[in-house]
């Protein structure tokens, strides 16, 4: 057994209420039904079906107010595992759902029996005819779609919210829109070509010239019953113009009807029903888009006004002045962005009523952003403006840290609201559009509405389409508050139909929560045109029943999830998803959502039953080792939750009391672990890969695999025993050399000085010189512990390096200069929370500042840059994102190439320390896509600033990466 076990049942949940009525079954603890998953490992490979009760627990939920567990998990890997998985539904009468991101509202992204994972495997972007088009993987994200075709002065039409998460697949199943879409700029409208995979698997390329001669063959019954409903409705001239009406304004509530008139052949009106139809009809397997031109020049204004319908009633006045987007939010939504990061803290104390539009107008050039401000300019007289609070101006600006923080408070809508709910409620997103004309009246009617059943809802939308969006939060394991819900839901629908004739989807997709109220907004004909055309495409009804059709007038309220309460950092999650692109161990094990997830059905579950005993034993690797620390999440979250933090309290947890002391004394003597760490790498690296090894391994049997780091060849050679020499009268600022810098040395084939050496050469050259203490031996920013949930060996520790800061900058008189990123992280944040109050207050005293920062601030300025390699390829750690310091990386390198790449799927290598040493195959999987991309051409420099993602990059590239400030010394070297 080894040394050092961890506790047993430590991460059992330390409070239980009832047992929540939507737990999962005990008979489900043993995961997929034994046939099933047989069969299914059989047709497509072990590796390809996830079986566990974990597994289909984390895959239970998405962003909606629903969960279904599927019976089984499949990642396909191509379209053939999508045919493999669809023939054998067919035999086995089984129903299949696609899922990708998990963005969705309306539950779009669960099934009750097979789930196919289409987001791993299905990324990639092609830019084609210069950006005029792109050809895209459904698992893509709007945001690096739109990162590649930036660099060609292009944009997609659609533009949710969710960007950062939604997938282009969902994107098109669902239609969604955004900001700034409308109905002219959407998936339907922009969309060029599609691939689907029908549920024959029959496969449909909409470009190919010969695919409606194709498909005839293969599918003669499909292309000639659609050419008969698109002749039935043509027939029909009422329902033609009731159909061209319906689409007059945003309208994603049932199949696009429309693509019966749009559409002159099977393969058209095939491809216009895709767009919208939730996976009900067909496998979106590839998408290639239209695009925009990218208008780069902004002027955009956050208005404040006394009430929702006054700020509604100024909507048209923008809309003809040629505003791009008037974006409404309610105060409400305006308090609760407070909890996004930049959005002022004096919105906290906004009247109950106020509200404001966010207006962007967008411009080609600098003269029609002079003519946009002119005609805002002449419409903000008539406005009824308040300005509550200080931080208001109502003002236009062209400032892009403005304009940003305001989109940020915008986008946040869905999670800032929903973090701040009361504690254990389910929320609920509704969109509906109106005619735009009679928005205000729909603003009033939607507020008389909500306090007639006892909502106070949150509401904004996009309000130059008319699309609103309300969120409403109650407890759905009370049957009274379900049953408030339900009434409101049907005088909301009856409301929306009957008073304003408008969408009840508007850009969300139909979805559980509407799919009971189609036939109430296009009536019985019209609907039963939906139906045929289900069981035109899809026969046996084999995709995602009962999410867009469904005859059961309470189906919107089947499925509703508890929201038990779990730790604090977490209990405000709404499973929206926005974390997990961020992730590293996202395509390894879980993400933050999941984790999450995973942790609410644990306090569903009853003490002791046999679920809860299944979720304890796969969640100490799947959710705590595997994960990397970085809190990427944190970043992405727009409420802030770092769920990385709870993992080191997690793995805290685990620690037994013999451990803690053992941990604890490594940092009391931690000049000698030091010294034996750098004598351990320097005799490696003479003795070879094979002895440390071999020592390593056998550590790890005896002590803990996830205690002792492995030894990964080809790993760095020791580093200098002795630090260069400086002296401290007429320094500039205090230098201190990471433990990480003082243990090993740069890259082995980089001839030069060593990364200490560099960083005094580069200060001297620049005439603003640096002091090294002769003391920083035996002590570290202790994120070694913090890491690793070590509490006592991190106070002990943080507690030390501020007091000899403290020492060493006279006061904080000159800043401490750290030279790798997630050390000056470390030093500047993540050590507050463990300092005794007396070092707390010597803290708020000192200026840490990354070497970075200090030679793009500091020396650049002083230095004659002499040589320049072609081109750099530069991987932007997390602590320089934590810190907002990538501009000054970014300076510093393209001082040093004429060409500075960041690969757009630069993220977080996971090595975190020594977290990749622990477990390997976590960096593997959190850089397979940024290194593929790396690898796909030369370059002349591999460039970071922390040594270990250094030796990850390398790992995972097999190029040497190094410091951009070893790029710098020899750059500017004499």
């Amino acid at each position: 057994m080894p040394l050092f076990e961890p506790k047993p049942g430590a991460l059992r949940p330390r409070r239980h209420g009832a047992p929540a009525p939507d737990r999962v079954p005990d008979r489900t603890a043993s995961g997929t039904p034994r046939t099933l998953r047989e069969e299914l490992t059989g047709l497509l490979g072990a590796e390809k079906v996830l079986w566990r009760v974990s597994d289909l627990v984390r895959y239970a939920t998405d962003a909606s107010p629903y969960r279904f567990v599927p019976q089984v998990v499949v990642i396909a890997e191509d379209i053939d595992d999508i045919s493999a998985v669809l023939s054998y539904a067919h035999g086995r009468q089984r129903e299949v759902v696609f899922r990708a991101a998990g963005t969705s509202l309306n539950g779009q992204a669960q099934g009750e029996d097979v789930l196919v994972d289409v987001r791993r495997h299905w990324r990639g972007v092609e830019v084609l005819d210069g950006g005029r088009r792109a050809r895209i993987r459904p698992g893509t994200t709007v945001f690096r779609a739109n990162a590649a075709l930036a660099r060609h002065g292009r944009v997609l039409g659609p533009d949710p919210a969710s960007a950062i998460a939604c997938t282009l697949g969902g994107v098109v199943a669902n239609n969604s829109s955004g900001m700034t879409a409308g109905t002219t700029r959407n998936a339907y409208r922009t969309l060029s070509s599609l691939t689907l995979v029908l549920p024959t698997g029959t496969v449909v390329d909409t470009a190919d010239p010969l695919a409606d001669e194709e498909l005839a063959r293969a599918e003669p019954a499909l292309c000639h019953g659609l050419m008969e409903l698109k002749r039935e409705i043509e027939a029909d001239p009422a329902l033609v113009a009731r159909i061209r009406a319906k689409y007059e304004i945003k309208n994603t509530t049932g199949y696009r009807l429309d693509a019966y008139l749009d559409g002159t052949t099977p393969v058209e009106i095939l491809r216009g029903l895709a767009v919208g139809s939730e996976g009900t009809l067909a496998f979106i397997a590839e998408v290639v888009f239209d695009t925009l031109p990218l208008d780069r020049e902004l002027v955009s204004a956050l208005l404040f006004f006394p009430s929702l319908p006054a700020a509604a009633a100024a909507v048209p006045l923008f809309n003809e002045a040629g505003a791009l987007a008037v974006e409404l939010m309610d105060g409400n939504t305006l308090r609760a962005s407070v909890s996004v990061p930049g959005v002022p803290a004096d919105w906290a104390a906004l009247p109950k009523d106020t509200a404001a539009l966010l207006v962007e107008f967008r411009a080609p050039d600098a003269a029609g952003r002079a003519e946009y401000e002119r005609r805002a300019a002449a419409v903000l007289p008539s406005l009824d403006l308040v300005a509550p609070v200080a931080s208001v101006t109502n003002a236009f600006t062209r400032d892009p840290a403005v304009i940003a923080g305001c989109w940020k408070a915008r986008k946040a809508f869905v999670t800032a609201v929903g973090g701040a709910r009361p504690p254990g409620t389910t929320l609920i997103t509704e969109d509906f559009a109106v005619p735009p004309s009679r928005l205000a009246e729909a603003c009033e009617a939607l507020l008389a509405l909500q306090a007639e059943h006892g909502f106070d809802a949150a509401v904004a939308g996009h309000a130059a389409h008319g699309n609103l969006h309300f969120l409403l939060a109650f407890d759905a394991a009370r049957p009274q508050d379900v049953d408030r819900y339900a009434a409101f839901m049907d005088a909301f629908c009856r409301l929306t139909v009957e008073r304003f004739d408008g969408s009840l989807k508007a850009e969300h997709s139909t979805g559980r929560n509407m799919a009971p109220f189609l036939e109430l907004e296009w009536g019985p004909a019209a609907t039963d045109l939906m139906w045929r055309t289900k069981r035109l495409i899809d026969p046996e009804g084999i995709l995602a029943p009962r999410i867009l059709l469904d005859r059961d007038p309470r189906a919107h309220l089947r499925g509703l999830k508890t929201i038990p309460r779990v730790e604090a950092e977490a209990d405000p999650c709404i499973e929206c998803g926005f974390c997990e692109p961020t992730c590293p161990s996202e395509d390894l094990t879980t993400t933050p959502r999941q984790r999450i997830a995973l942790r609410r059905e644990m306090m569903r579950q009853a003490p002791g039953s046999p679920v809860l005993g299944r979720l304890l034993d796969a969640y100490g690797y799947d959710a705590v080792d595997t994960c990397a620390g970085d809190s990427t999440c944190a970043l992405a979250c727009p409420v802030g939750i770092d769920t990385g933090a709870l993992m080191r309290e997690f793995r805290h947890r685990r620690h037994g009391p013999f451990e803690e002391r053992a941990a604890a004394l490594a940092a009391e003597r931690f000049a000698v672990v030091e010294a034996a760490a750098r004598l351990a790498v320097a005799a490696a690296g003479r003795a070879g890969d094979r002895l440390p090894s071999a020592v390593t391994r056998a550590a790890r049997r005896a002590v803990r695999p996830d205690l002792v780091p492995r030894w990964l060849p080809p790993m760095p050679g020791a580093a200098a025993r002795r630090l260069p020499p400086t002296r401290r009268v007429g320094a500039a600022a205090v230098y201190y050399p990471a433990c990480v810098n003082r243990i090993f040395g740069g890259p082995g084939d980089r001839p030069g000085p060593s990364l200490p050496e560099a960083v005094v050469a580069l200060a001297e050259r620049a005439g603003r010189p640096v002091w090294i203490p002769r003391d920083v031996r035996g002590t570290c920013c202790a994120t070694i512990w913090h890491s690793k949930g070590y509490e006592a060996g991190n106070r002990l520790m943080a507690d030390r390096i501020v007091a000899a800061a403290w020492g060493w900058t006279a006061g904080g008189r000159l800043p401490l200069v750290v030279d790798a990123s997630s050390c000056a992280l470390g030093l500047a944040r993540e050590v507050v929370p463990y300092l005794s109050e007396d070092n707390r207050e010597l803290h708020a005293e000192l200026r840490i500042v990354d070497s970075v920062v200090w030679a793009a601030e500091e020396l650049l300025p002083h230095l004659e840059v002499r040589r320049t390699a072609g081109s750099a390829v530069l991987h932007p750690t997390c602590s320089t994102r934590h810190l907002g310091d990538e501009e000054q990386l970014r300076a510093v390198a393209g001082a040093c190439a004429d060409e500075v790449v960041v690969p757009d799927d630069a993220g977080c290598c996971a090595f975190a320390g020594d977290r990749g040493m622990l477990h390997p195959e976590l960096t593997a999987s959190a850089t397979e896509r940024e290194a593929a991309e790396v690898a796909a051409r030369p370059y002349d420099a591999y460039l970071s600033a922390n040594r270990m993602c250094e030796v990850g990059m390398e790992r995972a590239t097999g190029h040497p990466y190094a410091s951009v400030l070893l790029e710098l010394e020899r750059a500017t070297r004499p």
